[in-house]
């Protein structure tokens, strides 16, 4: 499986690809950063991150692309900038048809150091560590957007039995699209009694 990580942000986004499969050693095929100038026109930098993006998936042809879910933090400047790019970057990729999956912050740290509050540094360790990698990637966002394909990778197997056995409990439900319905007794008009 290959994944395409990304760490949305309009100044830096980081991405990352990562090839393998849960289980086994994983391999980074390619790590960077996507930056913009802080002073630009918002039209210009989307443009720019989603060029950078676009580049990304012409090279390495990734099967999945794995983004960081955008959650609520105090500075909402912040938080704008990062959802914007993460919707980029889910439009680059769904226009091609690859799958997006959404992790969150915490699920990216727990997949990857088996601790949901773990820090920056804690992460990069880690990723380096799973990569066999001579350093940590710098900037974080970089080591960040390799955790997130790494996260991706180690979860989508559990991930597809969940989708796998909620499938066929819905398609054996008496509710499933198809079958028959259960006609609902008549009500009768208000101010009236049967």
């Amino acid at each position: 499986m290959r994944v395409l990580g990304v760490d949305p942000g309009l100044t830096r986004c980081g991405i990352g690809v990562v090839e393998g499969v849960a289980g086994r050693p994983l391999t980074m095929l390619g790590v960077g950063v996507v930056r913009t100038p802080a002073d630009a026109d918002l039209g210009h930098r989307l443009v720019v991150v989603e060029q950078g993006i676009e580049q990304w998936l012409d090279e390495y042809r990734p099967e999945f692309v794995a983004v960081e879910r955008v959650f609520s933090q105090h500075n909402v400047r912040t938080v704008m900038g990062t959802a914007q790019a993460s919707a980029v970057a889910i439009l680059c990729a769904s226009r091609r048809g690859i799958p997006v999956a959404l992790h969150t912050p915490s699920e990216v740290k727990a997949a990857v150091t088996g601790s949901g509050r773990a820090d920056k540094a804690q992460v990069g360790a880690m990723v380096t560590r799973l990569l066999r990698l001579d350093a940590p990637p710098k900037p974080a966002d970089a080591a960040d957007a390799l955790a997130l394909a790494i996260c991706h990778i180690w979860r989508s197997p559990a991930q597809n039995r969940l989708q796998q056995a909620a499938a066929l409990h819905a398609s054996r439900s008496p509710q499933a699209p198809g079958s028959p319905r259960i006609p609902k007794a008549p009500h009768a008009p208000k101010g009236h009694t049967a």
